[in-house]
């Protein structure tokens, strides 16, 4: 899974409009950790740090891990560029508190990250992990794909995502193969031009289990989290089982968990 990353993690930030996305996602967020009163916040599958950056700069004490080695030289770079202070760590599902400690108020899983969890154990070990770095009664963020209605459409395609850097052109389209074992091979595909020549074509690839409402949250409940809410979005709107783009789900660790 992080070889794809690791390639990708160059073209990262051209393929998301980062203002854009920010500008709609950080007032949810922030009202998260704010109902939670949380102030030291864990980015799980960070990215490129964007989220974590920006929360930094709102005054968080953020944390930020990858499993890709290319995404957190990018995330790095990136805080220096902003000069925010927001340390980044090489750590996927399964090992984050142990590799970034516990204690945190808040744990963040954005960008359907989740779903690179490919089978129920490491779904259960993931949030096993979660819910030890977390303190009791913190704050778990999770935004999946609305995989529901993917399944239910079968919806192979999603909306290109243009970029221009001068001369430079980008497209970037993203595009589902439904397998047989009930897994999806998700693959990017990166087109290149300069000075309008020739395409220049790259596909990346890796896998994805589209867990559905149901499974993920009775998941979460397993693993000892409570009071948990579902969202259809980044903006806080109800969940649609047919028509959200987006499955959000917040909870709480449980306060008599035992790790």
């Amino acid at each position: 899974m992080d070889m794809m990353y690791d390639e990708f993690s160059s073209d990262y930030d051209r393929f998301v409009n980062w203002s854009n996305r920010l500008a709609v996602e950080l007032p949810f967020i922030e009202q998260q950790l704010q109902q939670a009163g949380a102030q030291r916040v864990l980015d799980a599958a960070c990215g490129t740090g964007k989220h974590a950056i920006a929360l930094a700069q709102k005054g968080y004490a953020v944390v930020g891990a990858d499993l890709s080695t290319g995404m957190i030289e990018q995330a790095r770079a990136n805080a220096a560029a902003a000069r925010a202070q927001a340390p980044f760590f090489v750590a996927g599902f399964g090992e984050l508190s142990t590799q970034v400690g516990g204690g945190f108020d808040a744990l963040l899983c954005l960008g359907n990250s989740l779903p690179h969890v490919l089978t129920p154990a490491d779904l259960s070990a993931a949030l096993g992990d979660f819910a030890a770095c977390l303190r009791p009664g913190g704050l778990l963020l999770v935004q999946n794909r609305n995989f529901d209605a993917v399944l239910a459409r079968g919806e192979r395609w999603m909306e290109p995502q243009p970029y221009r850097l001068g001369d430079k052109e980008w497209l970037f389209l993203r595009f589902y193969d439904f397998e047989p074992d009930g897994l999806l091979s998700f693959h990017v595909l990166t087109l290149r031009r300069q000075g309008g020549g020739e395409w220049s074509q790259r596909v990346t690839s890796t896998r994805l289990w589209p867990q559905r409402r149901d499974e993920l949250l009775t998941a979460i409940e397993t693993a000892g989290f409570v009071d948990i809410t579902c969202y259809g979005d980044m903006q806080g709107h109800p969940y649609d089982t047919g028509n959200s783009g987006n499955l959000v789900v917040t909870a709480r660790r449980g306060l008599a968990q035992q790790l």
